[in-house]
């Protein structure tokens, strides 16, 4: 039997088909939560071509993968982007091919995105106050965000979803309006538990974490909530729909409702590193293996493969030590 006929399957017996591919580790933004503001980025050499992440895509959807979500960084500030998403566009065997985004790219770009083949789009929205936003996100602009949501619903993508850090102290009192934001112009929404990664200035986790649950009481007073249906191809959210509306209110719960039982994804980086585990160090490193076998397939289905068996069978964050970095990678470095 060949690398391609075997599916991904980890030690705990949970499938594999969902890969989340690093294009970047450079933003036009440098949200709080995310990245220091004098951030060192990844030499050039050290970055996978662009060529070399369409072999990765390519292998991971030979061995089963269905959906690809492109991730930062900012994956619209890197150079070659496009021509990536025209070829994964054209991938048989790929149900799926979404981004997650800042938005402030999309007033330029999003028609031609969606016409490679992007059928989703996570826009990252923490504020609708322009001054909180550029405090937030040190350099952002919110009417660039706005004009960019705009041109992505002018665009015609299947769905769109707003991602939000909630904050306490910082956004907390804006949920409510960011509810009604995505209502309004029939937007889904996920509020999403701030993650213990990499070491901040001017930030402290500890003091800013709301839990889903107080997130979700805060949506209620507003705009009542009711179970939605699972998403065909899965997604650490529990998703909620807001009574008389189509709209989508997600939770996204690393720390109150560990979601690793269901776990079907892992993370590739910009350089390389096959992450099976958001909230664990161990890695396979996939870059010597894309440039020392050329294009022969079958090493890296050999190193996908032994990078699943690496899966654990939960991550661990510690809710009572959040100021700290409990894992040394920022977000942005690993793919958000």
């Amino acid at each position: 039997m060949t690398a391609d006929a075997s599916p991904l399957v980890d030690p705990f017996g949970r499938s594999v088909d969902y890969l989340r591919l690093s294009v970047t580790d450079r933003c036009d933004l440098r949200c709080v939560y995310c990245m220091s503001e004098e951030m060192e980025f990844l030499p050039r050499s050290e970055i996978l071509a662009i060529e070399e992440l369409e072999r990765v895509a390519r292998s991971f959807v030979s061995l089963g993968v269905r959906k690809i979500r492109i991730t930062g960084g900012e994956p619209l500030v890197r150079q070659g982007v496009l021509k990536l998403l025209d070829s994964l566009g054209q991938l048989p065997g790929l149900d799926e091919l979404v981004m997650t985004t800042n938005g402030a790219q999309l007033g330029r770009y999003a028609e031609r995105i969606r016409a490679a083949g992007v059928r989703r789009l996570n826009i990252s929205l923490d504020s609708l106050d322009p001054e909180r936003f550029h405090r937030i996100t040190r350099t952002g602009r919110l009417h660039r965000v706005l004009d960019g949501i705009e041109a992505a619903r002018d665009a015609g993508f299947d769905r769109l979803r707003l991602n939000v850090i909630a904050m306490r102290g910082r956004n907390d009192d804006e949920i409510p309006d960011l509810v009604e934001f995505a209502t309004h112009r029939g937007l889904d929404i996920s509020f999403i538990e701030e993650m213990p990664m990499g070491a901040l200035d001017g930030h402290d986790r500890g003091e800013a974490f709301m839990s889903s649950d107080e997130v979700r009481a805060e949506v209620e007073r507003t705009h009542p909530l009711a179970r939605a249906e699972p998403k065909a191809l899965g997604g650490p959210s529990r998703d909620y729909r807001v009574a008389g509306s189509n709209t989508r209110v997600g939770f996204i719960s690393p720390h109150s409702h560990n979601f690793c039982a269901s776990c079907n994804r892992v993370r590739v980086t910009v350089d390389g590193m096959l992450m099976p585990c958001l909230g664990r160090e161990q890695a396979t490193d996939l870059r010597p293996v894309l440039r020392d076998y050329g294009d022969d397939p079958e090493p890296l289905h050999m190193a996908i493969q032994a990078g699943i068996q690496r899966k654990p069978e939960s991550h661990v964050f510690d809710a009572s030590a959040l100021s700290g970095a409990q894992v040394v990678r920022f977000m942005s470095v690993t793919g958000g």
